[in-house]
């Protein structure tokens, strides 16, 4: 499967801007038996393990998180950008290789029964997934682990997460 998943994976140079090389997962979306594969491929790796909710980052962690909280029979928790959930919120900021960010979650989206894990697509610094460990702790939810789609191993998200000693799972590796 993690071998299998990079030719789905697209190189976009200088973007969004100089210097960048983006990693689209659009291709992988539009090719519904490797998208089907991913899900069902996740589904298994966390069958069995009493996972409770699985947490998606917004925006493109949605696409994943959704898909395997279905597949796997439980809920799923959107961690969204400031302002966009509609009932009472924790917040925690970030900062971004170029800029400063926060992730917000419903005060009541987890509690202390729920074991939890976190999809987003991708691991590049780290800021943004270590944000939403946070609020899935500070609800006092325990997380299982951290699964990204793709991490970019010459950016320190990976060197964070070890660092941490934060359980993480990935599939493909750039």
């Amino acid at each position: 499967m993690k071998s299998s998943l990079a030719q789905h994976i697209r190189a976009i140079e200088d973007y969004p801007k100089a210097g960048i090389t983006f990693r689209d997962i659009t291709p992988l979306l539009a090719d519904g038996e490797a998208f089907g594969h991913t899900i069902t491929h996740l589904a298994e790796r966390y069958a069995e393990q009493g996972i409770t909710r699985i947490v998606g980052i917004e925006a493109r962690g949605f696409i994943f998180a959704t898909a395997l909280a279905y597949a796997m029979g439980v809920g799923f928790v959107p961690l969204r950008k400031p302002g966009k959930l509609p009932a009472k919120t924790i917040s925690k900021s970030y900062q971004l290789e170029y800029g400063d960010d926060a992730l917000e979650m419903h005060v009541d989206a987890l509690s202390a029964t729920d074991k939890v894990v976190i999809i987003d697509d991708l691991l590049a610094t780290g800021g943004t997934v270590l944000a939403g460990i946070e609020l899935i702790e500070q609800a006092g939810a325990e997380l299982h682990e951290c699964a990204f789609i793709i991490t970019l191993n010459d950016l320190p998200g990976v060197q964070r997460l070890n660092d941490a000693a934060i359980p993480y799972y990935t599939l493909c590796e750039f």
